[in-house]
């Protein structure tokens, strides 16, 4: 990953640079550093310090606390791949006598499995691990709050029992795992479960006066999947574009989509802010604009990162104080900046390569009962349905090689799409989950159930 400060426009970089020093001061951040990437690199990097006026550099490690839950949920979804568990398995199948075993791995990974918020007990952020040193002391006797899969409930031991997940099958330690099947392969070089020099210290700031007090610094034991590791904001910056746009050596684009897919309903207060959660990431709409990522904090830090990829534009800011910057906001701040004062060009429009006669002859007008549709294909090899105007179901589609075509999003995610022809081979109508669209409102020449009235369209007289 290359950086070039020159990518970007004079008053972006200006208005980036802005963004970060005033949530530093306003904040009261011993430091803060900040890394937008675009087009799948870096370019941008700033950083406030209060120090000596030299801000961190992009290879200074923080603790990113629970972005951690990210790197464990792409450990489990490579699990999934390679067919060594399926996400509707509940938990006792692969990890049995847990407590909380009926909930699926699905439900851990969104936040649904009822577990508590908190482990019970000792403060865990500011305590040893070694307080905790079986999955019981961090699930304590009533490990569930919640009926399975009803509500979802942020849960720190969720992802405990997620990477001890990870450890049964992979017969190793999670964080060996995590260096072997993400951290080498992505280059992750100054990612760690415990922190290398350089890395800033975590503070607390006095909330009514501008003093601090050092935090301290604790290895969390098994809560780590949920909250352990340190990184830097070059690091986040390459984890973020694999987030986007998937690394088969690790997970495919189709599988990294899957984890910023809504998994879990939003809480009441969250619905207005259109906060949603996947499989590991924070799904949020801001500004009409579509974000993932997750937020992190610890004792002495707060961190977030998130990424449009509709704009192909990421953001990750680092804070080392207990609290004061909205980290995951400002970086949500940074993405609206670039993608706003350079919008994303296009790729140049190019004909399909080739096209089935048989296909092409699909496209155009349908009727859905007396609803238009337009039916179109795309460069991509897609079809997609949708309403000529107003609202309404729709839905890409992606052929399946012999006459049908499975929906990917919406309404139809799933369903079938078949095309119902007559003897002669002609086409007679669509078939899409029984619902039957004709090339005229109700065409009287198409098998439409419930038949079409014999004496036609008629008005009143």
């Amino acid at each position: 990953m290359t950086t070039s400060q020159e990518e970007l426009l004079p008053g972006t970089r200006r208005a980036l640079l802005h963004r970060i020093a005033v949530a530093q001061a306003e904040g009261r951040a011993p430091s803060l550093v900040a890394a937008v990437v675009r087009d799948g690199h870096t370019v941008w990097h700033g950083s406030r310090t209060s120090v000596d006026g030299h801000g961190p550099d992009e290879n200074v490690q923080y603790r990113i606390g629970s972005i951690t839950k990210t790197f464990t949920a792409v450990l489990v979804l490579r699990l999934r791949d390679e067919g060594l568990l399926d996400l509707g398995d509940p938990l006792e199948k692969h990890l049995p006598g847990t407590g909380a075993g009926e909930a699926t791995v699905a439900e851990l990974l969104a936040h649904t499995g009822g577990l508590a918020a908190e482990s019970p007990g000792p403060w865990w952020e500011r305590t040893p691990g070694s307080l905790r040193p079986e999955l019981s002391d961090v699930l304590g006797e009533q490990p569930l709050l919640h009926p399975v899969g009803r509500r979802f409930h942020y849960s720190n031991p969720g992802y405990t029992l997620l990477g001890a997940l990870v450890e049964k099958l992979r017969g190793a330690p999670w964080e060996d795992v995590l260096r072997r099947e993400v951290l080498e392969p992505l280059g992750l070089d100054h990612t760690s479960a415990r922190p290398w020099a350089p890395h800033a210290g975590g503070w607390a700031v006095h909330p009514w006066a501008d003093v601090m007090l050092p935090e301290p610094v604790e290895d969390l034991g098994r809560m780590a999947p949920a909250g352990q590791l340190w990184s830097t904001t070059a690091d986040l910056a390459r984890f973020a574009v694999f987030l986007a746009k998937g690394d088969d050596r690790v997970l495919s684009e189709e599988t990294v989509r899957e984890m910023r897919t809504p998994a879990a309903p939003a809480e009441a207060a969250d619905v207005a802010d259109g906060a949603a959660y996947g499989f590991g990431l924070q799904i949020q709409q801001r500004h009409g604009r579509l974000l993932a990522g997750h937020s992190g904090s610890l004792p002495g830090f707060v961190a977030g990162l998130t990424f449009s990829v509709a704009d192909d534009v990421a953001a990750v800011v680092l804070a080392n104080c207990t609290s004061g910057p909205a980290a995951f906001t400002i970086a949500a701040d940074l993405v609206r900046i670039v993608a706003d004062a350079e919008p994303r060009i296009p790729e140049p429009w190019r004909p399909m390569p080739e096209v089935d006669p048989a296909v092409l002859e699909l496209v155009g007008q349908w009727y859905w009962g007396t609803h238009a549709f337009a039916l179109r294909l795309t460069a991509d090899g897609l079809a997609s349905l949708g309403p000529l105007s107003g609202s309404g179901r729709r839905s890409r589609f992606r052929a399946n090689g012999d006459g049908t075509w499975t929906g990917l999003e919406g309404y139809y995610a799933g369903e079938l799409l078949k095309v119902v022809r007559r003897p002669d081979g002609s086409v007679d109508h669509l078939n899409l989950g029984s619902f039957v669209f004709t090339r005229q409102p109700y065409d009287e020449g198409a098998s439409v159930p419930g038949g079409v009235g014999s004496d036609g369209w008629r008005g009143i007289g």
